[in-house]
């Protein structure tokens, strides 16, 4: 549908002279006017009403002047107006058309038209010989292209170079063996022109036809696996749909243009032309509705990118939006149509672009070893064709609208101040959309990257390079800094540049800006803490650090709090002013020591070798081997306990990788120490004596009265066993 739009801007852009200009008139009339001139008669009467002029011009100015009527009665006039003069020159178009024959067979002979379009043939003919030529002469480029990697940008973009290049050479042949051997001959005036004019025509069109082979590689190309290696991610259906339809649009569009080049030679004018335009608009709303309508629907095998609307509810859309367009041509409003075809035309071949520059330079597929394009040269791309796109719309609507600077500051300045003002916004927003994009790129670029730490034995842990955690912290800030510095600045420069004086405002905002931080001295706090400790390199996103009576997992930052994931779920936000001293539990290396406790009598030296082989089988464990540094050892005997000996253990990981090593570690010594025959000692309290008048103690009561021993042991753990 873009590719149409494109098309009808073309025909229409080519049309629009013919609109604003009046052609010359045949010679017998000027010679008529200028007899007319001479006549004393006439002479006489001009004198007269020169005479009259003065007196007449305060009841000639008052009746009938636009600027008393409103915007919509104004439109409304020139509408029937427009209509009118179509009106009275669709009845002599048969007589032009007869003019037409006649010019033709006077000056070619009885042959007329038949001669003439034998002789276009003729050499296009010789064009698609010397184009067909060339592309055999291509054939080692046409290999080179072949051996191109499509699974890498690199090598998608070397295809397309190569097939324009190729495409290049067969227009330049065809244009050589068409123009060009026809201007070696000589021809009579109005054949030549007439000649000239449609193999202008056929030149286009061939043009057309090699571009639509390089971007969308119809199926009858034969090219293998074309879909990978197209501009777009379409099927091979959706693909030749619209290279016959775009060809046949445009061989429209180019046979019109050429027929209304030639209008001055047949003494049209500029009513006969706009006669003439409706019927050429007409055919081209039906084709472009054709193209529609007979579109293939998109499958969910082709994986296409989807659309905001369904089949069916987009095309009636697009016919909605054509037929509009058609209503508003025909109505002669050149510029509510040319705005209405901007306002659409733009966008979409703005998100064109960026689907095709994304789609192209896509990173590479399976395992090849090419690394992507950075995102910085994509972003560039991208923004540099959206950059010449808005541009060229900016040029077309310029020139078709007929605007011109140098005249328009002499007799509209205040209107060419605003267009001015309009131009250098738009020219600062584009600059700050470019500026924005690259370092966003170059942002997104180094967040992402993740460098995993290597082992001795080349496996590697699931964390993240110290540097590149560090840069995943500061960077979204200083991307959200460069933003705010990026609007601010372009704000500032679109409102000088539409003639405001920004140094009130900024002297303004300076002073607003001394009285807010007096009172919010607390943000102002939270952000100051908040950079230093940034500076200090203090914690990162992805690190679990305690500070007061908070602790989690740092999970993000703004400018004045860190958000801190606990876990158990719950989300703090801590602004920085409150963090205090913060303790990083994330940091390089962590040791973690803990006590077992085994029975008197047990082999020391026994046990020590059975902790230091459960420590080495669980380093080797698939599971935990990536965290250990130092595998679980026995440090020595802690204490002499109430019931055993308490053994010190020791172990280092990289943080966070002891927890559910220890769980497993506990387990695995109370399998082998029951093995081993090495008791893992328990309290327990043994009821022997009793105190001179009281009761006696039965098996019923033994097990409170060892409860209530115990729960005194615990209040006053120097009381003996006696005193039970």
């Amino acid at each position: 549908m873009l590719a149409l739009l494109a098309s009808l801007l073309a025909f229409h852009f080519l049309a629009a002279p013919v609109l604003a200009q009046v052609s010359p008139p045949a010679p017998d009339k000027v010679e008529q006017l200028l007899d007319l001139l001479d006549d004393p008669t006439v002479k006489d009467w001009l004198a007269a009403r020169r005479t009259q002029a003065p007196a007449g011009d305060v009841t000639a100015a008052s009746p009938a002047d636009d600027t008393d009527r409103g915007m919509m009665s104004s439109a409304l006039e020139r509408v029937k107006g427009h209509l009118t003069r179509l009106a009275h020159s669709w009845p002599l178009m048969p007589q032009r058309f007869e003019t037409v024959r006649q010019v033709v067979m006077k000056d070619v002979g009885e042959r007329g038209g038949l001669s003439v379009v034998a002789l276009i043939a003729l050499f296009v003919g010789v064009g698609a010989i010397l184009s067909y030529i060339a592309y055999r002469l291509a054939r080692p480029l046409r290999l080179w292209v072949i051996a191109q990697d499509m699974e890498t940008p690199q090598g998608r973009v070397g295809k397309f170079g190569g097939r324009f290049l190729v495409g290049l050479l067969m227009l330049s042949a065809f244009t050589i063996g068409s123009a060009g051997a026809f201007l070696l001959f000589e021809w009579p005036p109005l054949l030549r022109e007439i000649v000239l004019a449609y193999l202008t025509a056929a030149i286009a069109i061939w043009a057309i036809r090699i571009v639509l082979r390089v971007v969308l590689l119809p199926s009858f190309m034969g090219v293998l696996r074309a879909r990978e290696v197209r501009a777009f991610n379409i099927s091979d259906a959706r693909a030749d749909h619209w290279n016959r339809w775009i060809v046949i649009f445009s061989s429209v569009v180019a046979i019109a243009a050429a027929t209304i080049s030639l209008r001055s030679r047949f003494g049209f004018t500029p009513d006969d032309v706009l006669a003439l335009a409706v019927p050429i608009d007409l055919a081209l709303l039906v084709i472009a509705l054709l193209a529609i309508w007979k579109r293939p629907v998109a499958r969910p095998e082709d994986q296409e990118h989807p659309g905001m609307f369904g089949h069916k509810a987009t095309s009636w859309l697009l016919t909605v939006y054509i037929v509009l367009l058609f209503l508003i041509r025909v109505s002669g409003a050149n510029v509510a149509f040319w705005f209405v075809l901007a306002a659409f035309a733009a966008p979409a071949a703005v998100v064109v672009a960026t689907r095709a520059v994304n789609y192209v330079l896509r990173p590479p597929l399976g395992e090849n070893k090419t690394p992507p394009l950075p995102a910085v040269t994509v972003a560039v791309v991208d923004r540099a064709i959206r950059l010449s796109l808005i541009v060229l719309a900016a040029y077309l609507l310029a020139k078709v609208w007929g605007l011109d600077m140098s005249s328009m500051a002499e007799t509209s300045p205040r209107v060419t101040l605003i267009l001015r003002g309009l131009l250098n916004a738009a020219v600062i927003a584009l600059g700050a959309d470019f500026i924005w994009s690259i370092i966003k790129a170059v942002i997104q670029r180094k967040i992402g990257i993740q460098a995993p730490v290597a082992m001795n034995d080349g496996e590697a842990a699931p964390v993240l390079d110290p540097q590149q955690a560090r840069l995943r912290t500061l960077l979204p800030i200083l991307q959200n800094i460069m933003l705010a510095i990026i609007l601010v600045m372009a704000v500032l420069m679109v409102l000088s540049s539409v003639g405001i004086q920004i140094g009130p405002l900024i002297a303004g905002a300076g002073v607003v800006g001394v009285a807010v931080g007096f009172g919010a001295q607390t943000i102002v706090k939270d952000v100051i803490s908040g950079v230093f400790y940034l500076l200090d390199d203090a914690f990162r996103v992805g690190e679990y650090i305690s500070t007061g009576k908070f602790s989690g997992t740092v999970e993000s930052f703004s400018l004045r709090s860190v958000k801190l994931r606990h876990h158990r779920g719950s989300l703090y936000t801590i602004p920085f002013g409150e963090l205090g001293a913060v303790r990083n539990g994330s940091r390089d290396w962590a040791t973690d020591k803990f006590n077992i406790t085994v029975g008197f009598e047990t082999d020391l030296d026994f046990a020590r070798k059975l902790i230091k082989r459960i420590g080495l089988e669980l380093a080797e464990d698939p599971e935990y081997k990536p965290w250990i540094i130092e595998p679980i050892k026995l440090q020595g005997v802690q204490e002499f306990g109430e019931y055993g000996i308490v053994l010190r253990i020791k172990a280092t990981t990289r943080p966070g990788g002891a927890f559910g090593m220890k769980r497993k570690f506990y387990l695995r010594v109370r399998e082998v120490f029951k093995q081993n025959g090495i008791e893992l000692p328990v309290p327990t309290v043994h009821i022997h004596g009793q105190s001179t008048g009281a009761l006696p103690i039965g098996p019923e009561n033994e097990a409170v009265a060892a409860q209530v021993h115990l729960q005194r042991r615990k209040k006053d753990p120097a009381a003996s066993e006696e005193e039970a």
